[in-house]
């Protein structure tokens, strides 16, 4: 495994970032235990998580599933970069969401908890808070690195212009400001390219990339229909928007001797700005096939083939200026 700094930080992790968004919902316990164990075995050190997943208000399924996994010792928990994440709702009270210092406080607690740890690696925001204002959540961030419980702070679903003001914020405070970036980012949703990538390359903060296959449409949706397997409802609804593209794409992929998953995830490591897309395995054969994304290079002639299917974006302005 080659490991890659985390943005400008000094913190080495692994080109895959293992989500852990399916334990609990649609993957065992014991299934989630052997994946993560797997996951380690194999080197992939960076895992991610959030206290709202698991879907049942409050209840943070996930985290506690991931806890039970580093209290079993085995240096579980030296060996994994954990990154979590708050802001999502967790209950009907009105403070026990978004980001103000009391809802960060009391959220890092309760992920605390749950993980069974003392620390987090990195701990973010789960979406762009329009209330709250910076100084109330930098303040709130550093009281909780000062003590000890946090070492790093990420951000997700943030906009260019977020990160820049974000960071504007934190340096006047003297402050290290953002570490990474979690966003939405696949060969189907280019518009990070715009704006956000650049931000993020230009303060030095590295880009988690999440839902890198599309919800499955680059994942060799149609082969798996022509094979007989179901799609999701949702996933037959997008695949009629984009056939076209798809049909070129899995083409592509079989000229390239490649399943389509790989070859999505491999394109990712060549963006800007990008560290280690996210992948959520529900199995151990999903994990294990992934693997396989480290070992393709995209040589030009591929990347620029992908470009002619998915059309992406210049640096704004000009993609649509001179």
């Amino acid at each position: 495994m080659d490991y890659v700094n985390l943005g400008r930080s000094g913190l080495k992790v692994s080109p895959l970032c293992l989500g852990t968004m399916n334990f609990g919902p649609q993957t065992t316990e014991d299934d989630s235990f052997a994946i993560m164990d797997r996951a380690l075995e194999v080197g992939i050190n960076f895992f991610d998580t959030a206290d709202v997943y698991g879907w049942k208000m409050g209840e943070g399924i996930t985290e506690n599933i991931v806890g039970r996994w580093f209290a079993q010792g085995g240096e579980r928990r030296e060996k994994t970069v954990i990154a979590t994440k708050f802001n999502g709702r967790m209950s009907e009270w009105p403070n026990d969401g978004l980001q103000s210092a009391l809802h960060i406080r009391r959220a890092c607690e309760a992920s605390l908890k749950r993980l069974q740890t003392d620390y987090i690696d990195i701990y973010q925001a789960h979406h762009i808070d329009r209330t709250t204002p910076l100084d109330e959540w930098w303040e709130a961030i550093e009281v909780l690195r000062r003590q000890g419980k946090i070492i790093y702070a990420g951000s997700s679903n943030y906009a260019g212009w977020h990160i820049a003001k974000s960071q504007s914020y934190a340096e006047r405070r003297g402050l290290f400001g953002l570490v990474s970036e979690q966003t939405h980012f696949n060969l189907l949703t280019r518009t990070p390219e715009l704006e956000l990538l650049p931000a993020c390359e230009d303060f030095g903060i590295g880009v988690i990339p999440w839902s890198p296959l599309a919800g499955g449409l680059l994942g060799g949706v149609l082969r798996k229909i022509d094979k007989g397997r179901s799609a999701a409802d949702h996933m037959v609804k997008q695949l009629e928007k984009h056939r076209d593209k798809i049909e070129r794409y899995e083409k592509l992929c079989d000229e390239l001797g490649e399943e389509p998953a790989f070859v999505a995830l491999a394109w990712l490591l060549k963006q800007r700005a990008v560290v280690a897309p996210i992948i959520g395995p529900r199995t151990l054969e999903q994990l294990d096939g992934a693997l396989r994304t480290l070992e393709i290079d995209l040589d030009e002639s591929a990347l620029a083939q992908l470009d002619e299917i998915f059309p992406g974006h210049r640096t704004a302005p000009e993609d649509y200026a001179w």
